[in-house]
């Protein structure tokens, strides 16, 4: 009876270690998996130095495409460094460069105070300036549900988030660690009402 019970044990222990070996592999391959995904990151600096009285709404902008967004990152640049996108606060109404914006490349945002005079959130001016930056055009008219509608969801849409089709442009546009093959059109795009 004795050697049953220690076959049984030494059995069960072999099982238990044959179990644990492909849940171990299992456990190392989303670890492999996660560390290709974040070498195919993105990474897009900003420089806010000349957006005095912008600094929330630019962080709350960039937390918002930060965590609406896998394959891109939007990081402040050090001070004195190199930075892709140029943000400025200005007087007339906001506009920014059509991108995707690629590392290395060169885009800009003028976060407009007559926009904020006439009653538009700041954030979500923010967040939408720099959708422009990352490919995305206006949708103009446009539910407040998008942000990329801009002004005209009116005074009152408080939206800093892009919704599901305005997530994955952005994230088609920088599929494969890289900005979209396609130039950047560098237009200015003015979002007057």
């Amino acid at each position: 009876m004795l050697h049953y019970i220690r076959l049984g044990i030494a059995s069960t222990a072999v099982a238990v270690a044959l179990t644990a070996a492909p849940a171990a592999n299992a456990l190392s391959a989303p670890d492999s998996a996660e560390a290709k995904n974040a070498s195919a990151v993105v990474t897009i600096r900003y420089d806010d130095s000349r957006a005095a009285g912008w600094e929330a709404a630019i962080a709350a902008g960039v937390a918002s495409w930060n965590s609406n967004v896998d394959n891109v990152k939007l990081v402040e640049a050090p001070p004195g460094t190199r930075a892709e996108i140029q943000i400025v606060a200005t007087s007339g109404w906001p506009q920014a460069t059509l991108g995707p914006v690629r590392p290395g490349g060169r885009a800009q945002v003028q976060l407009g105070q007559q926009a904020v005079t006439d009653g538009h959130d700041k954030t979500r001016i923010a967040a939408h300036e720099l959708g422009h930056n990352l490919g995305l055009p206006d949708t103009k008219p446009g539910p407040c549900s998008q942000l990329m509608s801009g002004s005209s969801a009116g005074t009152s849409c408080k939206n800093a988030v892009p919704d599901a089709a305005e997530q994955a442009r952005v994230e088609r546009a920088y599929a494969g660690g890289a900005a979209s093959r396609t130039p950047a059109d560098g237009r200015m795009l003015v979002d007057a009402r």
